[in-house]
């Protein structure tokens, strides 16, 4: 199906026109303590909202990790300020995103090595240098009633969203290159 006909297709159809779900934005420091809370600043500081702490799932001894410490923190994006994030973050890496970072599903993710080159963001010495994790789910309208714990229902196979039709919804949304 061309890319014209998709389109098309959405507008006659507004149930199948994919959206932003969610935005995750994962930021993995491998310690607990002072980088931790550094971390939490920054990501507070990028985001807008309070970070998550996570905690290591198994010891690992020759990082240093044990099980149930605190190892990374973690912020979801829903809605607008999602779709604002990305509209941020995306001029990072040039509006580019690679056509293998789109699994089955449609939804896509791509990683930051500093986040000092995110516009507005200053360097600060004390606080030091994080990369971080983005990872954007892309779905249709109607998508809950798969996951949803009370009467879940199976979703046809028309109705699920393919990777071409989340990189054409990219592509417009947020004016990003596919590689």
């Amino acid at each position: 199906m061309s890319e014209e006909a998709i389109v098309k297709t959405w507008t006659e159809h507004p149930m199948l026109k994919p959206q932003i779900e969610k935005v995750v934005v994962n930021l993995n420091v491998g310690k607990s303590g002072e980088p931790l809370e550094k971390a939490n600043k920054v990501l507070k500081e990028i985001t807008g909202q309070t970070p998550v702490k996570r905690k290591a799932k198994k010891t690992i001894r020759d990082f240093g990790i044990r099980e149930g410490e605190s190892i990374a923190v973690v912020v979801t994006l829903r809605k607008q300020k999602a779709i604002d994030f990305l509209k941020k973050v995306l001029p990072v890496v040039d509006n580019k995103v690679k056509k293998s970072s789109f699994d089955l599903q449609g939804n896509f993710a791509f990683g930051l090595k500093e986040h000092i080159e995110i516009p507005g963001v200053k360097y600060d010495p004390e606080i030091g240098i994080f990369g971080m994790d983005i990872c954007v789910a892309v779905s249709r309208p109607g998508q809950r009633v798969k996951i949803r714990r009370k009467e879940q229902q199976p979703i046809g196979r028309k109705h699920m969203l393919t990777p071409e039709e989340s990189i054409i919804f990219i592509k417009q949304t947020l004016g990003v290159q596919i590689e």
